[in-house]
């Protein structure tokens, strides 16, 4: 009897499941660090600073920076707020719906992710992508989409 049938992962998929775990449990710890150190921002403060820098206007509903953030609405309105006193980010009432706040990249925001992602990116790199080929990282790519849409079937 193979361990699938058991309800065990099998020798092929355990030996994929137990370096992904590590990846999962490590990187946001890898990633926080330096953020901290080259730019004093943790790995959330930066996702959301990046995700506004992305977007028409610089601009979010707090509620779906939440949803990208994967956090609260309360734990996001804190960062938000700590985002707000280094003057990176404003808060207002959202004029198409006065129930929403709506969060917006200021221009020293937007030097901060400018100033901070070529460090962010060279670790991303180092921890990453120079470790496989162009091929591997496609996919990676394909696998980790195919991965996130499982996890997160309403994902931005």
């Amino acid at each position: 009897m193979s361990g699938a049938d058991r309800g065990w992962l099998d020798e092929v998929e355990a030996a994929a499941w137990v370096p992904l775990m590590a990846t999962v449990m490590g990187l946001p710890a890898a990633l926080d660090t330096q953020l901290q150190r080259d730019a004093g921002l943790s790995h959330v403060e930066y996702g959301v600073l990046a995700s506004l820098s992305e977007r028409e206007g610089r601009t979010m509903r707090l509620s779906e920076l939440a949803r990208r953030a994967n956090s609260t609405l309360s734990r996001l309105s804190k960062i938000v707020n700590r985002l707000s006193e280094q003057g990176w980010v404003e808060r207002r009432p959202d004029p198409a719906d006065g129930r929403s706040t709506l969060a917006t990249l200021t221009d020293a925001g937007h030097q901060k992710v400018v100033a901070t992602a070529p460090a962010h990116v060279a670790w991303v790199r180092e921890l990453i992508f120079d470790h496989l080929s162009r091929t591997e990282v496609k996919q990676l790519g394909t696998i980790a989409a195919k991965i996130s849409a499982s996890v997160w079937p309403t994902a931005p």
